[in-house]
């Protein structure tokens, strides 16, 4: 049969055995699950067995396009990877941009997976039909731009850097330097098995089933976009950073590891400001009108995102920009994630009672990415550190994730948000924050408990939903579910409403569910670090009662039991065959 978005095959790399294999799919599956997120969930659910070591062999590195991916849909030049995560436990999936995704689509493949390990250190190179393990040897050691500079000419570089290879549990794994499967310790993963880079190219375009028409729905994404200030202003011209400021202002800024929550200093780390300092080139990624993404001229060191800022500065109480961009290179050169890095580090500062300078961030930086000194103990996250040293009040995370860069406190969605998210702590499963603070695409009230449960879980459906198509989920402050799913139906063939969207979306949340469940977790672990209940910044303690009875409702929302479950009738109604013992 011709496919139409999706290449209709994956590419099956087994390390431990040298045995590669081209694996067709099945269109049935890929309406249900789309791709990127979704395909890399749907794998690694059934071919994983409960209570996998992580950083065995056993685990799988799924790395997935989307039926956009590749395409000439705006924001569609994305890729998901998917694991079971070493530093929490949970499901994982963690969303890219750059180039690996759409020329991984040209070289004909939907998805790479990677199973065993090697007993050597190699990288995997593929060029359209040629599929080869080579040996990394002589890379094993380099951090990532000098990995990076020796594998460029084969095409888009995927790789590790000495992080990863020291099994860093937050260890990512960067492509083309700059943009990264961030968080959740892919790299780690990456690392156990001896796998250094992925290089990928190819020289097929995706077919397109109704080229006039996606010419039509592109156009209508097209014009929202530039329509919308947030995406045609405000991180076009500023980036991420551009949100310090707002956050700040709203009193949700993460000061000293969450003990306050507004920053004096905040000016100074906006992208009005960095705008002001440097020169700055914009770096999109492939086919993105956005280009959020942006460099320092002439160094062309990275701009620091907003994340980064947050937590690698102001909650590590480091207000020093030129400090935050060396400590943000030397994290995607190490290969780390810079949300985990900057918990951990203002998780030790609190419990050391420290007050860090510039030097001693960077140091603690160089330190944990080399494993030395106490950079062991943290190159282990927060929650482990904080346990291990009889404080694990101290770690700021849900599931063990660490948590990003909002004062759950001063907007009650992303509270539960953050504590209902299947990967852990984490802003990107339901930005509700997009309406409780930006008002897009409208304004709710950020303090008030309100319909927030509902509002989550729909959120959660639409962005596994577009981490599955893969676009960018800046599109959606300006681009509804309904031109996505129209934007898919034009490219695939396959109809698709704006319902049919959502409930991807479902299957693919329940199913995270399902495998988090299996690993143990419970509703026990949907829950927030005690501070957030017990202590005022300068909003308001969260209400636990309160909190309990939103979490209930979010429940319910679900149709889940009221102890988190999904039920037999909801998975047969999202069409999730199998027999599940841990549904009620």
């Amino acid at each position: 049969m011709k496919w139409y978005g999706w290449a209709g095959k994956l590419v099956d790399i087994d390390l431990s055995h040298r045995r590669i294999q081209v694996i067709p799919l099945e269109l049935d599956m890929m309406r249900l699950y789309l791709g990127g997120r979704g395909l890399g969930v749907h794998l690694v659910y059934n071919e994983l067995t409960s209570r996998t070591d992580p950083l065995s062999g056993d685990n799988l590195l799924v790395f997935a396009a989307g039926p956009l991916t590749g395409t000439p849909v705006p924001t569609t030049g994305r890729f998901a990877c998917v694991s079971k995560s070493p530093l929490t436990g949970t499901i994982l999936d963690s969303n890219c941009g750059g180039r690996f995704g759409p020329y991984l689509k040209f070289a004909g493949y939907d998805a790479i997976v990677v199973r065993g390990a090697s007993r050597i250190p190699v990288y995997i190179r593929i060029a359209d039909d040629v599929v080869l393990i080579e040996d990394a040897r002589s890379l094993w050691g380099k951090n990532v731009r000098d990995t990076t500079t020796a594998l460029k000419g084969y095409g888009s570089v995927l790789c590790i850097g000495t992080a990863g290879e020291r099994l860093v549990r937050f260890a990512n794994i960067m492509n083309d330097n700059t943009s990264a499967l961030g968080r959740g310790g892919l790299g780690a993963v990456m690392g156990s098995k001896n796998l250094k880079a992925i290089v990928v190219n190819g020289s097929n375009r995706p077919n397109v089933y109704d080229a006039n028409l996606l010419q039509h729905r592109n156009a209508d994404i097209t014009r929202l976009l530039i329509a919308s200030p947030v995406s045609s202003k405000g991180l076009r011209v500023y980036g991420t950073p551009v949100l310090m400021n707002l956050i700040n202002y709203m009193k949700v800024l993460p000061i000293a590891n969450f003990r306050r929550s507004t920053s004096p200093h905040a000016y100074e780390l906006s992208g009005e400001r960095i705008h002001e300092r440097f020169g700055v080139k914009l770096t999109p990624c492939y086919g993105c009108p956005i280009a959020c993404k942006r460099e320092i001229k002439p160094s062309g060191v990275e701009v620091p995102e907003y994340e980064t800022l947050a937590i690698l500065g102001t909650s590590c109480e480091v207000t020093n920009l030129n400090a935050i961009i060396e400590a943000n290179h030397l994290c995607n050169d190490y290969g780390m994630d810079t949300i985990s890095c900057g918990a951990t580090i203002a998780c030790y500062a609190e419990l050391n009672n420290l007050q860090l300078d510039p030097e001693t961030l960077i140091s603690l930086v160089h330190k944990i990415g080399t494993r030395k000194d106490v950079g062991d103990e943290l190159a282990e996250g927060a929650h482990r550190y904080a346990k291990k040293m009889g404080h694990p009040e101290l770690s700021m995370d849900v599931k063990g994730l660490e948590l990003p860069g909002y004062d759950p406190r001063g907007v009650l969605g992303m509270a539960l948000g953050y504590a209902t998210s299947n990967r852990g702590g984490c802003h990107t499963r339901a930005y509700i924050v997009g309406m409780e603070i930006f008002g897009k695409p409208k304004l709710i009230h950020r303090l008030s408990w309100v319909g927030k449960p509902n509002l989550v879980a729909l959120l959660q459906n639409i962005f596994a939903a577009v981490d599955s198509t893969v676009m960018c989920k800046f599109a959606l402050f300006s681009v509804s579910e309904e031109e996505i799913a129209n934007a898919l139906s034009a490219v695939t063939g396959v109809d698709f409403t704006s319902e049919d969207f959502i409930q991807v979306g479902e299957r693919i949340w329940n199913l995270e569910r399902l495998f988090n469940l299996r690993e143990g977790f419970t509703k026990l672990d949907d829950m927030l670090p005690e501070r957030f209940f017990q202590e005022d910044t300068d909003v308001k303690r969260i209400s636990k009662s309160e909190f309990m009875s939103a979490l209930l409702e979010y429940y319910r929302a679900r149709d889940w039991t009221k102890d988190g479950i999904p039920t037999h009738d909801k998975l047969q109604t999202l069409s999730i065959a199998g027999e599940y013992s841990h549904v009620a």
